[in-house]
């Protein structure tokens, strides 16, 4: 268990900060933006599950991947997978059973759905407003998870919920907008 007693410690005064593994880099390094992301998708969840209230399973659905997202953010603030062996203790890594989760769920919420016959303008209630902004917060995680993978070695779970969760995040914004029947949708050239 985690303990925070003293909330600054001066250290990331010149700029850098600590990796999980007790490494020293940049604040602006590649993988602290990767993680960095995480951590706002994370609280953008925060926002929306404040007009999650009147909708127990999404606000429930909504606090795991909350949890799901810090263990996220664990898994990408550790570099070096191949000595997670000499860490000493077991090593937070994503697996693919949360990938599967999110899937199981968007599969399930999705088949209550209208098909789509156009692309949906990010709005409707409050709480699918806030799914979308999810949804775009949780893509430029993906884009820096994905660049980070390029460079050094990533947790292809982690990708991989980054992406799925950006799914599910459309999908649950559908059913928070009355299953999708005050979804707004794009009209091509509408104001030409």
């Amino acid at each position: 268990m985690v303990t925070l007693n003293k909330i600054y410690t001066r250290t990331g005064d010149a700029g850098e900060t600590a990796l999980g593994d007790g490494t020293r880099i940049a604040k602006h390094a590649p993988r602290v933006e990767a993680y960095g992301a995480v951590d706002e998708v994370n609280a953008t969840v925060g926002l929306a599950r404040l007009h999650a209230t009147a909708a127990a399973d999404i606000d429930a659905a909504l606090a795991r991947i909350q949890n799901d997202l810090f263990d996220l953010g664990a898994d990408l603030c550790r570099p070096n997978m191949a000595k997670d062996g000499e860490a000493g203790y077991s090593v937070l890594r994503m697996v693919a059973s949360q990938v599967e989760r999110l899937e199981s769920e968007i599969d399930s919420w999705n088949a209550h759905l209208q098909p789509l016959k156009s692309f949906i303008l990010p709005g409707g209630s409050p709480l699918a407003a806030h799914l979308h902004l999810c949804r775009t917060v949780c893509r430029r995680a993906e884009r820096l998870a994905v660049a980070l993978a390029g460079i050094e070695e990533v947790n292809e779970h982690a990708v991989k919920y980054l992406n799925r969760l950006s799914d599910w995040f459309f999908v649950v914004g559908r059913v928070g907008n009355d299953m999708g029947a005050k979804d707004v949708l794009w009209v091509p050239g509408a104001n030409r």
